[in-house]
């Protein structure tokens, strides 16, 4: 059976001052496009089950920089809708709500409306991104792994739900930007075999 590798996109200029960043189709930095180049001797000369992106470019980009060909991109795997709170820092919400945790407390809805996600909500994509995969990788009989590239929020969810656990308790998996993840199974059960790691220096 193949693991799952799991890529954080690259720098952008909201990433790099803490601004939520949910739908808001940012490019990456020139330094988010070194990080997600430094990706790239990790995945040379190596074959894979399937490589999924989110559709935003940041995501695309980075996978593209890294050397993953040929990846396809899924909606389940898009950011976070932070609604009200797009754009602002976590400081800035706490002047007017200092008690506020994304995790526990969610979001507003947008200025016109339409309303944000719960953690509940992005669990319930990313239940959808591994019942979609896992028949893949228990199916991969030469053990290729399979690779997805999405955002920090969201890859956060979808490896509490893997392991099991609430939606909610991705709030445990600090997350950096062109990191790789990688969750695995030991005896059978759900395991994080590789967090947070940028395996070479970005130059």
């Amino acid at each position: 059976m193949g693991d799952l590798l799991l890529i954080r996109h690259g720098e952008t200029e909201w990433s790099a001052a803490g601004r939520h960043t949910g739908r808001t189709d940012l490019p990456l930095t020139p330094d988010g496009e070194a990080e997600a180049r430094s990706l790239a001797p990790y995945f040379s000369g190596r074959s894979f089950a399937f490589v999924l992106t989110s559709p935003l470019r940041r995501a695309r980009r980075t996978a593209e920089l890294a050397g993953l060909r040929g990846a396809e991109a899924d909606e389940d795997l898009c950011e976070w809708d932070y609604g009200g709170y797009e754009g602002l820092t976590t400081a800035r919400i706490q002047e007017d709500r200092p008690d506020w945790s994304l995790w526990r407390d969610g979001v507003p809805p947008h200025p016109d409306g339409r309303p944000g996600e719960s953690a509940g909500d992005v669990g319930r994509r990313a239940d959808r991104v591994l019942a979609r995969v896992a028949p893949v990788l228990a199916g991969s009989d030469s053990g290729r792994d399979g690779v997805v590239v999405a955002h920090a929020h969201l890859l956060r969810v979808l490896t509490a739900r893997y392991l099991g656990l609430p939606a909610a308790d991705g709030r445990l998996f600090l997350l950096t930007t062109a990191t790789v993840g990688r969750l695995s199974t030991e005896h059978g059960l759900p395991v994080v075999a590789g967090w947070n790691q940028r395996p070479f220096p970005a130059s």
